[in-house]
């Protein structure tokens, strides 16, 4: 027999004394007491504690159930003698005049502190935490308000295809294999980005989609193979009506989520800015710790390794870390951590007592002085710096400032948002391992025209693009571009990035064609909604966000796929599987 339910857990207060009620859940405790029991009573809005008596024969059954059992109850609301303040229901108990036990559950496997493994293997039993019950309800409404506010600025939302074809948009792609075509693959989306261009030109004007997209990269904390992004396109729109009206969909998301204000506008920062002096596209600004420029104070006589440096046209960078003496442990770890970004070391000095401190003072000529005074280095002060080439030097030093404001916690999570534009990113780069260009973004940007004319021939990393990043609280939360809509210009594109006549025929026939009839310029810009919403949740892993997530090797623990299939599903699509080791 099913219960009808009246109220919810959660719900139950005062104002319902003396009334009866229905109300259906989880048993998350028992406490027996001989004549009578305690059961805690859970729902999605919460708990309320069941009274079972001797007295009215309901007793005996509890007994049996535990934790976990999804039963109903019929009772009536008394207020409690002994209340508990920690409890939103603590008034008030449930005295029960009949109940239903729906099923039963099997001890529970899951302890009070799950490793994450155990959690995404048990996912549906970690759903019913207080944790991911908010999580997923605070994503509810922050994706209502996009849907909300967009329709009431004129987007409508589209559907675009999940089955679709491949194309170059920097990332690996899933491919769905074709039994009615054998030999032939659709992709899953990796963004739904020719669509969205194809509705301008078909007359839309301004389109949006929640849209699930797939990408077939490493995986870490902030990202997964599958994803939701905001997906927004504007016809006759360039970048300033994408900045405003992303500024006022962030702005009342914001605030009707969280009840929190932000600018009405956002700050903005070129690429070669945010390189120069945080050593990232995505710089967090919620600190200071800029990485200064100091080649001209270098004073490297007798000191090889910078003596080689400057030979070479190098950099000497370096950035100050205030009133901090990080251990040596510490001081390797950063040493390592510029390395890998490809410098050759880390050079550091610290002010003690009036005095400069440092492996290398005895190398330099004025012992280090011009290099410290330069950076501003003072009392109880640590200064690191890198000599390279320009770029290294300053992601060596942008990884560096990232690990001493985590060491240090320079920034509080969730109190503060600091929304950033980053802006004229590099068009092309050049790819050493496969020998040949590609674009920063996606090949679809529209170039900047001056720039291509100057430099598409000798110097093409120097061309600047039309596209532009937003970063929340140094994370990138969204990327955008202004479109090629000119089609000689988008076929010059992809020349560069080493696509030929016969691969543009197959792969893009379609899409060059629709250029030639009438395109409206355009532009867009998609938001990724799991890392926002992590963000504003203040959460450590974009999991903690999304009901159902894969691992870092792309798995799912719960269901155990990817997995194998049977031979006869692989005989219909006409697939051979070789070297299954």
């Amino acid at each position: 027999m099913l219960f009808k339910r009246t109220h919810f857990c959660g719900h139950l207060d005062l104002a319902c004394q003396g009334r009866e009620v229905i109300v259906n859940g989880w048993i998350r405790k028992i406490r027996d007491f001989g004549k009578f029991a305690f059961v805690d009573l859970w729902d999605h809005t919460g708990i309320a504690q069941m009274v079972f008596s001797l007295e009215d024969g309901e007793l005996s059954g509890i007994r049996q159930c535990i934790v976990g059992d999804s039963i109903g109850v019929k009772g009536k609301v008394v207020e409690r003698k002994d209340k508990n303040p920690n409890l939103p229901t603590g008034d008030i108990e449930v005295n029960v005049l009949s109940w239903e036990r729906y099923s039963i559950s099997e001890p529970f496997p899951v302890s009070e502190n799950p490793s994450e493994e155990t959690r995404l293997k048990y996912r549906y039993l970690d759903l019913r935490t207080e944790k991911m019950q908010r999580n997923l309800r605070f994503r509810h409404e922050v994706i209502k308000e996009i849907r909300d506010h967009l329709s009431e600025k004129g987007f409508i939302e589209v559907e675009t295809p999940i089955l679709s074809k491949s194309t170059p948009e920097g990332a690996r792609d899933y491919l769905v294999p074709s039994r009615l075509q054998p030999g032939h693959f659709y992709a899953l989306p990796q963004s739904p980005q020719i669509y969205k261009q194809l509705l301008m030109i078909g007359g839309v004007d301004r389109y949006f989609q929640i849209s699930r997209c797939f990408r077939d990269e490493d995986l870490r904390a902030n990202r997964q193979p599958e994803f939701t992004q905001l997906d927004v396109e504007m016809a006759y729109a360039d970048e300033e009506d994408i900045f405003s009206m992303t500024e006022a969909l962030f702005k009342d998301v914001v605030r009707k989520v969280t009840g929190k204000e932000i600018p009405a506008s956002f700050p903005r920062m070129t690429y070669q800015e945010a390189m120069s002096r945080y050593g990232s596209d995505k710089p967090d600004t919620r600190f200071g710790m800029l990485i200064s420029d100091v080649t001209g104070q270098c004073r490297p006589e007798g000191f090889g390794v910078l003596e080689e440096a400057l030979g070479r046209g190098d950099k000497v960078k370096g950035l100050v870390i205030p009133e901090k003496e990080p251990s040596r442990k510490e001081i390797d770890a950063m040493t390592d951590l510029a390395k890998e970004k490809g410098a050759g070391g880390l050079m550091w000095f610290k002010m003690k007592e009036g005095a400069i401190q440092s492996p290398v003072s005895k190398f330099l000529k004025d012992g280090g002085k011009s290099i410290t005074e330069a950076l501003g280095l003072r009392e109880g002060d640590t200064a690191f710096v890198v000599a390279s080439a320009d770029s290294v030097a300053s992601k060596a030093l942008g990884a560096v400032r990232l690990y001493l404001r985590d060491l240090y916690g320079l920034v509080e999570k969730v109190k503060e948002l600091h929304f950033l534009w980053v802006t004229d990113f590099p068009m092309f780069f050049y790819n050493e391992d496969e020998g040949r260009y590609e674009t920063e973004h996606h090949p679809f940007t529209m170039p900047d025209p001056d720039d291509m004319d100057r430099y598409l021939d000798k110097d093409p990393e120097k061309i600047r693009s039309r596209s532009y990043d937003l970063v929340l609280n140094g994370e990138e939360i969204a990327s955008g571009s202004v479109r090629n809509h000119i089609r000689p210009l988008q076929e010059k594109v992809f020349q560069k990035i080493g696509l030929t006549s016969e691969e543009l025929q197959k792969r893009f026939s379609f899409f060059l064609k629709a250029l030639q009839y009438g395109t409206p310029p355009h532009a867009g810009i998609a938001p990724g909604l799991d890392r926002f919403i992590q963000i504003l949740l203040g959460e450590e892993s974009i999991r903690d966000v999304i009901a159902f997530p894969k691992t870092t090797n792309a798995a799912c623990l719960m269901t155990e796929s990817p997995s194998e299939v049977d031979q006869v599903q692989l005989d219909e699509l006409r697939i051979m599987v070789n070297n299954k080791n």
